[in-house]
């Protein structure tokens, strides 16, 4: 049998029962991973605190940059394994999860895997499109089918350790960082397929569960998360060649999820006189404003800068 690192990284106290979730859920794996590594970015109170926490559970400090990246890194290369998995610490994988992303590499050219991400609300709203699940962290409608894909999620990630280390990892400095949104892990998915001249594939049956706060549950949060990633999507197309796979994703969903999902909730409003999915429908348009408009106006600014 393959053996696969499994690693969690966490940044916050508050937190510390989505960790043990996070924990227990790698652990309940059928097959069980050889190392479970969480790494706790920059948070030395922490890290006291999750030590020896969990018998058989190694914990290290991001001794690397501040962030998702540097700490993906940091636990990585504490790997002595031929495989590495990602979670994050407010996932819970399901126990079936780690066979299925490994059985993803059976196939010659497969340079990594990612699985489905599930949205866990403490409050749905009524008014959210499933279709922009990804504000939240999740896979939306699409996501349900075993293919190639540009990129997996690095909450639901598992790569070879010899390819992984041979790109450098996530990119330094690039990422997830208190309050800003980047990509880090399309960037790494693009740079590891150029790199190998590979790809990546998504595996549905691979399944974690992400735990959605109240706060994410309002209108201003999905707001500013839809212009967030269209200024990280901008971020993203200024550091790699022009001929990488910046947005070819994301035009197959403008040009083929939105206007199908416009239509069946324009529909289904119409059929059965639920106002809700009118709306939903409403927002569709008003999400997709949103990220084009943060797009183009971090093309505007050029990369790096905010305001």
């Amino acid at each position: 049998m393959p053996e696969i690192a499994v690693v969690i990284s966490c940044h916050s106290s508050d937190r510390l029962h989505l960790i043990d979730a996070a924990v227990r859920s790698a652990q309940r794996q059928t097959l069980s991973p050889a190392q479970i590594v969480v790494v706790v970015d920059h948070h030395p109170a922490l890290a006291r605190r999750l030590a020896g926490r969990w018998p058989g559970v190694t914990v290290v400090e991001n001794d690397r940059a501040r962030g998702a990246s540097g700490t993906r890194n940091t636990g990585a290369s504490s790997a002595t394994t031929e495989y590495v998995a990602f979670l994050d610490d407010d996932v819970c994988a399901q126990p079936q999860w780690l066979a299925q992303l490994v059985g993803a590499f059976g196939p010659a050219g497969v340079v990594g895997a990612g699985g489905r991400v599930l949205p866990d609300w403490i409050a749905p709203p009524w008014w959210f499109p499933e279709e922009f699940n990804w504000v939240v962290g999740a896979t939306y409608t699409d996501d349900q089918h075993h293919t190639v894909v540009r990129n997996v999620w690095a909450e639901n990630m598992i790569v070879r350790v010899e390819d992984f280390r041979a790109v450098g990892g996530f990119r330094t400095g690039f990422g997830k960082l208190g309050d800003l949104s980047r990509p880090e892990d399309t960037d790494l998915c693009i740079r590891m397929a150029a790199a190998r001249g590979g790809h990546w594939v998504h595996v549905p049956d691979a399944v974690v569960v992400h735990h959605v706060p109240r706060t994410r549950s309002t209108y201003r949060f999905f707001l500013r998360r839809c212009v967030d990633e269209g200024r990280g999507k901008a971020d993203l197309a200024a550091i790699l060649p022009r001929s990488s796979p910046v947005l070819t994703t994301e035009r197959s969903y403008v040009r083929r999820t939105l206007p199908r999902a416009f239509a069946t909730y324009l529909a289904c409003g119409a059929r059965q006189r639920r106002p809700g999915e009118v709306v939903r429908s409403v927002n569709l348009a008003v999400g997709l404003s949103a990220t084009v408009l943060g797009y183009a106006g971090q093309r505007l600014r050029g990369p790096g800068r905010r305001t």
